[in-house]
């Protein structure tokens, strides 16, 4: 007994070293990086709880462009608007592959738009986007649903008459419900049990992926079965949910720790749109203060800091380096959003990031908060409306009191993983 378990012990080791040098070997084609322990790879080198920090850190060490490996399995890091945009945008089809995340594979089993890859991605992607139009993406019935929400959660604040509250589920409910209106033609009451139900299980799983922690599916020439369905319509809420209600919940925090900010955005809205009218998208033109904070605010969140994995979709010539087909990349988004040679004080919170001289609007190609190239993310349009709409609206008709000095308030995140999480706070709405 004791001969065969320090036979099986040896055999392990063996495995491991073997596989370590076999990793190492490709090290060669792959830019550097710290050295990989066997079985664990760099899991020593980076801190969980702040994945930022760590890839700072390398960053420093080894350029723009290194390779991490979580277990045995590498992955390049991309650093800097400069080198981002070189990969997505202009190689954008060799680095179009979804990279492998498997907290969320085990949940998808690569259905639905976000983990697919190839040709199977590109149909569903086309299938999403005919069908969304077709439900009225990008046509003036979207915005007027948008609109209406928007008053519908306006009358849902006014009942807290003035007392503190956590607007997570609120602002979360509203966003959802212009998911279910395309979706499936109709909103739900704020109070539905089924609604309530959905809502909680998405804010449950966003914070899941940043803790540490038919006749039709008998053809395997088809796309289009039930599961596949799913997911895609799960991807849809969770990205039309959970991302822009986010935004928003920081965007009052930040708006609090800032009350000089929010005033001029007061004084925007009362001038150009007054206090009647709803909202439209098209109103950003004439309100260059209120768009720039907007996203100024994106920005500074950085909610999906190290960006989706991607994956080069064949062997990849980048930057003096070879990747070989299938391998992981991560676009450090964090890296492009507080790059300094496009931004000129990133660390700090300032809407001039986006305006010019003049106080007119200023684009910036360094703003990737729904990524760039291929992957780009398809409810882009339908995100920027609802949040111009939502975030116009509420300011219109609202001021957001804390319930601490505004010097207290903390804006860093709660968690950071995939994606940045607001810490929880109650505020005071207080009507204009």
């Amino acid at each position: 007994m004791v001969i065969s378990t320090l036979t099986l012990f040896l055999i392990i080791c063996l495995t491991c070293l073997l596989l370590y040098f076999r990793g190492n070997g490709k090290r060669g084609q792959l830019p550097p990086g710290p050295r990989p322990l066997p079985i664990l790879g760099n899991m020593l080198d980076l801190d969980i709880k702040d994945m930022v920090k760590s890839l700072l850190t390398l960053r420093e060490k080894f350029g723009s462009v290194f390779t991490i490996y979580m277990g045995s399995q590498p992955t390049v890091v991309l650093c800097g608007y400069k080198t981002v945009k070189k990969a997505l945008v202009d190689q954008g089809e060799e680095f179009s592959g979804r990279g492998d995340m498997p907290v969320i594979f085990r949940f998808t089993q690569g259905d639905g738009i976000a983990l697919s890859n190839g040709e199977k991605w590109k149909v569903l992607r086309r299938f999403a986007i005919q069908t969304l139009r077709n439900f009225g993406m990008g046509k003036r019935s979207i915005e007027e649903r948008i609109q209406e929400e928007a008053k519908c959660l306006v009358k849902e604040l006014e009942q807290t008459k003035g007392e503190p509250f956590d607007p997570t589920f609120l602002i979360g409910c509203s966003f959802s419900n212009v998911i279910c209106s395309i979706v499936f033609g109709d909103r739900f009451d704020y109070k539905d049990e089924k609604f309530l139900t959905l809502v909680g299980l998405i804010n449950d799983n966003f914070r899941l992926f940043n803790s540490p922690f038919a006749q039709e599916k008998e053809n395997p020439q088809s796309y289009f079965h039930t599961d596949t369905i799913v997911m895609t319509t799960h991807n849809l809420f969770f990205a039309g949910t959970e991302t822009v209600s986010t935004t928003l919940r920081f965007a009052i925090l930040i708006l609090m720790k800032y009350p000089e900010i929010e005033a001029k955005v007061h004084e925007e809205i009362t001038r150009v749109i007054g206090s009647q009218r709803s909202p439209s998208f098209e109103d950003r033109a004439q309100t260059p203060y209120t768009e720039a904070v907007i996203h100024e605010i994106q920005r500074f969140i950085d909610i999906f800091s190290m960006g989706i994995p991607h994956a080069v979709t064949k062997d990849t010539h980048f930057q003096g380096f070879v990747l070989p087909k299938g391998t992981n990349i991560m676009p450090f988004l964090h890296s492009v959003h507080y790059d300094p040679t496009q931004f000129k004080n990133p660390q700090k919170f300032d809407p001039a990031h986006f305006l010019n001289e003049k106080g007119e609007f200023r684009r910036n190609d360094a703003f990737m908060p729904f990524s760039a190239g291929k992957r780009l993310c398809l409810g882009e349009a339908l995100a920027r409306m609802e949040m111009f709409v939502f975030f116009v609206t509420l300011l219109q008709r609202f001021t957001f009191r804390p319930t601490c000095p505004p010097e207290e308030i903390d804006v860093s995140p709660l968690l950071s993983g995939l994606g940045n999480v607001p810490r929880p706070y109650k505020v005071q709405v207080i009507p204009r």
